[in-house]
């Protein structure tokens, strides 16, 4: 009997697994390649400097994530978990409202919503939780397992920064390079084992450990911009943006880590527009596709506005 309820168990869990997760793939064209976005089982990582608009981002994304469906949004479950205690909910819950006022502009003046309701109710399809250490995120990795086997609607796990403890790590680990990165291929290894069992996808941002303090790439990238809107076309003009990037553009995280890496997603700040719009720009390269999706953005008020 008991072998019985057992077996039950784990054939519905199976069912989450494999059958219950959505797939991301159209969460945002601006910035994934046409019929390459992330997938079950995928990992996002988000490059760039501090201020380069990666989290500003990122809230756009998980609010497209908990919207619901009638409002254009996939209506999934979204893991938050805070590394760098820099996650702001009142910022996240603005871009929410913003985005909840856009979609319903166009509804009958008939049909009455309590806004706080609309928010509440996306909110909860959000849980946030905070580590302080690698040892603290691998743990919480480790618990976060039985989540993802009972709620077949969490289908993204974001990690902002998953490079919060290199140089903590780095200072601890002595000499020794294996000892520096034991925690971190700890993680990519537990990480690798959930998206393979419950396809769920990642989006983890990394710091850019180095700034580029040569001729201004953001004043190239900015003065670029206009023309960076499909770059897939021009390798020559990727390969300009590439060189002015390259400064800060490096993979220092562990092997195991980049192993895992299906879209690498590089942020860059430009220039000031002549009305005092500060241009963002980011480039998208992936595994499955040749070239490279480039587009630019504001930061607004009420979150992301792509150009």
């Amino acid at each position: 009997m008991t072998t019985t309820a057992k077996m039950t168990e784990n054939g519905a869990q199976l069912f989450a697994r494999l059958e219950g997760r959505r797939s991301l793939r159209d969460i945002e064209p601006h910035i994934f390649p046409d019929g390459a976005g992330p997938i079950q089982g995928d990992v996002v990582e988000f490059h760039g400097t501090e201020g380069s608009g990666k989290t500003e981002t990122m809230y756009h994304l998980v609010t497209h994530c908990i919207l619901p469906a009638d409002r254009g949004g996939l209506e999934v479950e979204v893991m938050y978990v805070d590394t760098d205690y820099h996650f702001d909910m009142l910022r996240l819950v603005t871009v929410l409202e913003q985005r909840l006022g856009e979609d319903a502009k166009g509804e009958d003046s008939g049909a009455v919503v309590e806004p706080e309701e609309r928010v509440r109710a996306c909110l909860g399809r959000l849980f946030v939780v905070h580590c302080s250490s690698s040892v603290q995120l691998l743990l919480t990795l480790h618990y976060l397992e039985n989540t993802f086997c009972s709620r077949p609607a969490l289908c993204l796990l974001v990690i902002d920064s998953i490079s919060a403890f290199y140089w903590v790590d780095r200072s601890g680990g002595g000499e020794s390079v294996a000892k520096q990165e034991a925690n971190l291929r700890k993680c990519s290894e537990l990480l690798d084992r959930l998206l393979r069992d419950y396809r769920i996808v990642v989006f983890a941002t990394t710091h850019a450990i180095m700034r580029n303090y040569g001729h201004s790439a953001q004043a190239d990238v900015a003065a670029m911009t206009p023309g960076l809107s499909e770059p897939s076309s021009s390798s020559s003009s990727w390969r300009q943006w590439s060189s002015h990037a390259s400064n800060f553009d490096k993979a220092y995280l562990s092997r195991a880590w980049q192993r895992l890496v299906t879209h690498r997603v590089l942020f860059s700040k430009g220039e000031v527009t002549k009305d005092r719009k500060q241009v963002f720009s980011a480039a998208c390269t992936t595994t499955s596709t040749r070239g490279t999706k480039c587009s630019s953005f504001y930061v607004m008020g009420g979150g992301v506005q792509f150009l």
